[in-house]
């Protein structure tokens, strides 16, 4: 049966019947609002645990990956599996929205906690994902179904209607999570805050849009369910700190006197008398050591001093937050300006306010010689004007698509427009003995970047063995491997160790190795299997 509702077009007759709800305008509005505020939760679980993952486990391009692939699959599932629901569309969407809140807001702590204690992070996030997943999916058939209710509209508007409004919740949700949720609240505790939002949508669906279509029974239930979901989200933000500590100091052998969370990186200090009878500094990025202390001095010699053996009147260093290449170089009293850029301000804020660390870079930070950028190296390059007689890059390894960049030859590329034609370049390059491919194609990308190369390794006891690239622009000869004739007294370097440095045994020699670029980082593909294989 049909009737005419303009020229050309054609309805469906239904049945009359009373309206689901009064106010059809304002309750219509107040869902959507509802949808919006779905569609921010659920983004913001999805970029969690990415960023989780990134944190915990590296190589944010598969985390990533495997994230979004099984949450959109399990969304889908999701969506065929609250077909059934529909006819009781209020109640189901109000428990979906329950156990959503549940498990997405304790999803980062549980995940934490499973790799603190039980050395499991891959698995258990797949696991959670899935859930998360499949209550997301549910979402959308059931808030269809309620609007509908709400007043009846043509498929194709209604589905226009709301996933307008859910995408815009996504953008919400996704630019929220990295400016301001992240900063205000941490990975942690910002997972809870949102696991409440989540409860708290399907409170107003409940109560202020459907409360005359339910039993007054379920009603009541469902209420008294949503209040256990806050007070145990609540419970777990309360202790999250508490929670965060203890399972962070789980994964480090000795105790931890800061740690913090950043957009960019989780940032950790330890110290310990254990071994040495002297205090042992040691700093962690996301997990990666970055130095100890007690011999900390024998990679930072190798990694400036060679590159400051020329002209030195103006030096960059890139990377090295911390400030200990900063000082080697502010040991040169003809060293009249250095550039450091750091892309994490919080890194810069420790290495010059945290008592240990500026007592270990002899209050680098204060030479008025000194200028601080905290800025992406490789944008910062792309505007930089100023030349350079050094240049010295102590960037993490190359782990991370983020990080693979800034071993590219475009990289070096940009590197070349604030050099001189006698400048030296002294690039950490990771460990020819651990990860020989990984080595050698940093050493390959800068050659074919047009740079000639000098390739040495040294051994610092809490690494192993390290190594190092010296370059100079042009294809000249490889840059001599030497010190300065006026260079400070140093505890570990002298000629005579560079020039054994520059030794490779048999089984650590030049490899046949891709160069890095941007479109093909074999860097990172390099580390990650190498790495892996430790």
């Amino acid at each position: 049966m049909s009737t005419t509702t303009a020229p050309g077009r054609e309805t469906t007759a239904t049945p009359s019947r009373p309206p689901a709800v009064r106010h059809t305008r304002g309750a219509r509005t107040l869902l959507l609002f509802a949808v919006f505020l779905c569609a921010a939760c659920g983004l913001v679980y999805e970029l969690a645990l990415t960023a989780l993952g990134s944190y915990l486990i590296g190589n944010s391009v598969l985390q990533t990956s495997v994230v979004i692939s099984v949450m959109v699959c399990a969304m889908g599932l999701g969506s065929l599996a609250a077909k059934p629901l529909r006819r009781r569309a209020v109640g189901a969407f109000a428990l979906v929205e329950g156990v959503l809140a549940l498990v997405g807001g304790l999803s980062v702590l549980v995940l934490y906690a499973a790799f603190a204690w039980l050395q499991v992070y891959t698995p258990a996030m797949i696991v959670v994902a899935v859930a998360v997943g499949l209550l997301i999916g549910a979402e959308i058939p059931l808030l269809m179904t309620m609007l509908q209710r709400i007043r009846r509209q043509e498929a194709g508007s209604a589905v226009a209607d709301l996933f307008a409004v859910d995408y815009i919740g996504a953008l919400v949700g996704g630019l929220g999570f990295p400016l301001w949720l992240l900063p205000t609240f941490g990975q942690l505790k910002g997972a809870l805050v949102v696991g409440a939002v989540n409860a708290v949508a399907g409170v107003i669906v409940v109560v202020f849009i459907f409360r005359r279509q339910i039993r007054r029974w379920v009603r009541h239930a469902l209420l008294a369910g949503v209040a256990v979901v806050l007070a145990v989200l609540g419970t777990a933000y309360a202790l999250a700190e508490d929670l965060e500590v203890t399972a962070r100091q789980q994964m480090y052998r000795d105790p931890i006197v800061h740690a913090e969370t950043t957009p960019y990186q989780e940032i950790v200090v330890t110290r310990s008398t254990a071994f040495t009878g002297e205090p042992d500094i040691r700093l962690f990025l996301n997990g990666d050591l970055q130095f100890s202390s007690v011999d900390e001095y024998r990679y930072h010699e190798s990694l400036v001093h060679p590159a400051l053996a020329g002209s030195r009147a103006s030096v960059l260093i890139m990377g090295g937050g911390d400030g200990l290449a900063l000082r080697e170089v502010l040991r040169y009293d003809d060293v009249r300006h250095v550039t450091l850029v750091e892309l994490d301000p919080a890194m810069t804020r420790l290495a010059r306010d945290f008592e240990p660390l500026r007592d270990l870079n002899q209050h680098a930070f204060e030479d008025p010689r000194v200028k601080v950028v905290n800025a992406d190296a490789f944008n910062w390059l792309r505007g930089a004007r100023q030349r350079y007689d050094a240049v010295v890059i102590d960037f993490p390894d190359p782990d991370s698509a983020a990080l693979a960049k800034l071993y590219s030859v475009e990289f070096y590329h940009l590197l070349g427009q604030v050099l001189t034609p006698r400048s030296r370049v002294m690039v950490q390059s990771g460990s020819p003995f651990f990860a020989p491919k990984t080595f050698w194609s940093i050493a390959k990308t800068i050659g074919t970047a047009g740079y000639a190369t000098t390739e040495f390794q040294v051994d610092v006891p809490s690494f192993g063995n390290w190594g190092f690239v010296l370059a100079t622009r042009g294809g000249g000869p490889p840059p001599p491997l030497r010190l300065a004739s006026r260079a400070p007294r140093l505890h570990y370097l002298d000629d005579a160790v560079l020039k054994a440095a520059s030794v490779f045994p048999v089984d650590r020699r030049r490899q046949d190795v891709r160069p890095s670029t941007l479109m093909d980082p074999a860097v990172l593909e390099y580390v990650l299997d190498e790495w892996e294989d430790y």
